[in-house]
């Protein structure tokens, strides 16, 4: 039934994708696409840590602006790894060559053949690590290692690493900072308001047709309780969701207990 197809629509626009249109962060958005041009189409290595809580929109902008600048970085090599789907930290080396195409080689040796590789004439290496707070390891060799490689000579590598904690550079790569210009730049997304919440669920929803699913005081009510809490717009959108889905079964209830007609039971 049409009210059925609205619903299905509703839970549609309510799942967390990434929309053509990232509501509330302009300004992340314009740093991140700027340090793409300057770093990868600019042929300068450098490093950039993105940093904020879950589901304040890290992952989303930097896939939206790698899918809005897909063309220009044609010429370039991107590489994004979900750290959390390592085995362990060291496991980044071995899957890192797997994605240049370079062959498997033991322990040390692979650190010096990526090395060699990135620092070899040739275009320039976009490395997105997601979840990067999964690489700490004692001593943080990893991690050093990481974000050591833009800063060799002749290197072609452009990291941009994002995590949940605010201080991870602070706390476990502070001998970066000891060099002259050494530490990555940082881009921290603080948690959304209760406006830019309400404004992201009332964009989503306005993509389905006919009268609203939800009113726009409940949407309110939502964005208020959540941006308290957390500001995590997945949650808010789960939220969401979940109040669709309770609607929709108990209209799915009604219409299955109405009477038939000519008073069959």
């Amino acid at each position: 039934s049409p009210a059925g197809t609205c619903y299905q629509q509703a839970k549609q626009v309510l799942h967390a994708a990434v929309p053509d249109r990232l509501q509330g962060r302009e300004r992340e958005t314009g740093i991140l696409r700027q340090f793409l041009r300057e770093h990868v189409l600019g042929r300068c290595p450098g490093s950039l840590y993105v940093s904020g809580a879950p589901g304040t929109g890290k992952t989303a902008c930097l896939s939206r602006v790698l899918l809005d600048c897909k063309d220009e970085l044609a010429g370039s090599r991107t590489v994004v790894l979900n750290c959390m789907a390592l085995g362990s930290p060291q496991s980044v080396f071995p899957a890192l060559a797997q994605h240049l195409g370079l062959p498997v080689a033991p322990g040390r040796e692979r650190i010096r053949s990526l090395e060699k590789h990135l620092t070899a004439p040739g275009p320039m290496v976009l490395l997105v690590l997601d979840e990067l707070d999964q690489l700490e390891s004692k001593g943080q060799d990893v991690l050093y290692t990481l974000f050591e490689w833009p800063r060799l000579p002749s290197s072609r590598l452009v990291l941009v690493g994002l995590a949940n904690a605010l201080d991870l550079t602070d706390r476990s790569l502070a001998r970066l900072g000891a060099h002259q210009a050494g530490s990555p730049q940082l881009l921290h997304f603080p948690p959304y308001t209760k406006e830019q919440l309400s404004r992201i669920l009332q964009e989503r929803l306005a993509q389905v047709a006919g009268d609203p699913i939800l009113d726009s005081a409940a949407l309110q009510f939502c964005a208020r309780k959540v941006s308290a809490v957390s500001g995590d717009a997945r949650k808010a959108l789960d939220v969401c969701r979940r109040a669709v889905e309770v609607v929709e079964l108990e209209v799915r209830g009604q219409t299955l207990l109405k009477p038939l007609p000519g008073g069959e039971s």
